[in-house]
Formats: C-alpha cells, sequence, structure tokens
C-alpha cells in the first residue's frame, strides 16, 4: 500500500493491530504517525489511549505491557513507537530457550490496541520473526526514497492536497534546488503558502519571492542556455552563482549539471524520439522534451560523452584534489570547457 492508501484507511478507521512503518525516506513515516498520534483519536480519548515511547530508551516489555492494556472508554488504544531502530528488539535466539512474550503478542495482537513501530533511516530486516509477525497480523509499509523524476510529481501532489495548484515549471526549479529531501520540500512549500491565497496558482516568481531561488538565474536557466550555446546567458548566470554561493553551492549546481548531461547521453541513445516517448524514457515533463532535443543538437555523443568526464573531473577538484582555484573558478573553467 502507498502512504495515500495507508492515510485513507486510517481516516475511514480501517485499523490494523500492528504497524511497521520502515525505510530510509523518513517523510511518509512521520506523515502516518503524525496522523495516527494527533487524529486518530479525539482530545478526551487521548488522554487515557494513547503511549508514546522512545526507541532508545524502551525495552520491548515496556512496549508489551502497553500494548496489552484496554482502552478506557473508548473502541482502541494507540501505542505509538517512535525511533523504534535504536529499540533493542531482542535476538530470534531468545524463543529458543523460553517463550519470548513480545514476538508471541505480536503473533497474536489484541484487535483493541494500535501498534505502530516506526523504523526510519534503514529497512527492517525481513528475515526477523517480529517482521513475518507483523506481516501476518498487520501492516507494513516501506518508505523508499523518490528518484529525482517523481520529486515534480510529488511537489504537485502536495501542493493539490492543500488546495492550491503549482506551475509545471515552479515544481520543477524546486525539484533541481532541493533535490529528494521531501521533508525539507515540505517544509518550504508550507511556509509559501503562507504567502500565496488559498486556491491560487504557485509560479516561478512566487518561488522566487519566498524561498529565495532566483526565477532567472538557477540551474534549470543554466541548462536551457547551455542547450541553446547561449554563451552570454551562461556565463550572466553562472557570474550570479558566485556571487550568491550559499544559495547556489557549487556541489549542488555539478550534480545537477552531471543527471542533466547524462539525461542528454540517454536521449542519443533513444531509438523512438517522439515527444511523448523522450518524456517518458526520460522521466521529464512534456514542457521540458524541446531542451532535450535542443541539447541533443547542440552537444553531440562524444561531446556529450566528454562533458560528463568534465564533471567528474571537476567533482574531484571542487574537494580539493590537485586544486586551489575557489569554486567561483572552477564553476567558470568548467562552463568554458562544456560550450567549446
Amino acid at each position: 500500500m502507498t502512504a495515500a492508501e495507508i492515510l485513507k484507511d486510517l481516516k475511514n478507521r480501517k485499523l490494523k493491530p500492528l504497524y511497521l512503518l520502515h525505510g530510509e525516506e523518513p517523510f511518509f513515516i512521520d506523515e502516518i504517525s503524525n496522523y495516527i498520534e494527533h487524529d486518530l483519536l479525539n482530545d478526551a480519548e487521548r488522554g487515557f489511549n494513547q503511549t508514546v515511547f522512545y526507541g532508545k530508551d524502551t525495552e520491548t516489555m515496556a512496549v508489551l505491557n502497553a500494548a496489552k492494556r484496554y482502552p478506557m472508554m473508548a473502541d482502541y488504544q494507540i501505542v505509538l513507537v517512535k525511533e523504534a531502530q535504536d529499540m533493542k528488539w531482542g535476538s530470534d535466539d531468545e524463543g529458543k530457550k523460553y517463550l519470548n512474550p513480545f514476538l508471541a503478542y505480536l503473533e497474536n495482537p489484541l484487535k483493541s490496541t494500535v501498534l505502530v513501530f516506526c523504523y526510519k533511516y534503514g529497512k527492517f530486516d525481513k528475515r526477523k520473526k517480529a517482521y513475518k509477525a507483523i506481516e501476518k497480523n498487520g501492516l507494513i509499509f516501506e518508505s523508499s526514497p523518490l528518484y529525482d523524476n517523481k520529486i515534480p510529481a510529488f511537489v504537485e501532489s502536495f501542493v493539490d492536497a492543500k488546495n492550491y495548484k503549482i506551475q509545471p515549471q515552479a515544481s520543477a526549479l524546486l525539484a533541481e534546488y532541493l533535490g529528494n529531501d521531501l521533508s525539507k520540500i515540505a517544509n518550504e512549500l508550507e511556509k509559501l503558502m503562507l504567502n500565496v491565497a488559498a486556491g491560487q496558482e504557485i509560479t516561478s516568481q512566487h518561488i522566487q519571492d519566498n524561498i529565495g531561488i532566483s526565477k532567472e538565474y538557477n540551474v534549470f536557466e543554466l541548462q536551457n542556455a547551455l542547450a541553446k550555446r547561449d554563451v552570454l546567458r551562461a556565463n550572466r548566470i553562472i557570474n550570479y552563482f558566485e556571487a550568491n554561493p550559499k544559495s547556489n553551492p557549487f556541489v549542488l549546481v555539478l550534480g545537477n549539471l552531471y543527471f542533466y548531461f547524462v539525461k542528454v547521453l540517454k536521449y542519443h541513445y533513444l531509438a523512438v524520439k517522439s515527444p511523448q516517448n523522450v518524456a517518458k524514457e526520460l522521466g521529464i515533463g512534456p514542457y521540458q522534451v524541446a531542451n532535450f532535443e535542443q541539447a541533443g543538437k547542440t552537444f553531440n555523443f562524444n561531446k556529450t560523452m566528454q562533458i560528463i568526464s568534465y564533471l567528474r573531473e571537476y567533482d574531484v577538484k571542487s574537494k580539493g584534489v590537485d586544486n586551489t582555484a575557489d569554486h567561483g573558478e572552477l564553476m567558470k573553467e568548467l562552463i568554458y570547457k562544456i560550450l567549446h
């Protein structure tokens, strides 16, 4: 199930006695657990029927004792274990020597308890008996990082849920600059929406005014300038980057350019270069297809390979290897080599 499907079931009170929320992407784990903690019970019910543990300071027996209680004046109680990756889960071998009461509970949980484990920044060991017991009697959700090409869709979905709309160029601009840290993206969008009227379409101008990303001087516009071999425009942009290093760190520019030219290389490999197939295979929006068509004409296969080699070389130089130039000088050298 997806996070959205789980939230829908929670809102409809279709509950499981056990939940294991695990994976490398914390955003969706937090989204689900926050709803369970703050919205599943009302204020009166929460005081008697909700217990929150933190893994580092928690033993399984404490969780077990809380889970085995019955709710007071409510249909169910919630036992929430945050940072469960730090909890001492015990060994499966314990069950061979004597009855493991915690595992026994997971194999036969109370229907009136909603026991939730938030296991963040990694995957739970699927070989564990605890995993298999939760899988059998509850629900397991694995939260995986989103690929870069999925971030604009996440942005659009996030703002849509808040009754806003966002221009494709604006969502792409956010994705280019904020990467795939979903919590950071959500936080920036939350702050942005405080300054945009409900129902209004979010534009690149809104992002420039409220998040500090320039509408004219950003990596997205640099890509366009390079694709058109617009030397003057490209140099104006990198001069802006050099003057605003905190907003445009060289490592971020390098990373974005690297993934951009990898897509240009992939474009050269495509047998079918129809707009629909280009968008599908490169994982881009339809409005971005023209840019890659232009880049394919500007940079042939061999030149694209050479540029990717340059990007790797300057990534090493940016870390101080065989280099004494500052990041601004490195950026100018790199753009010169790309365009000549």
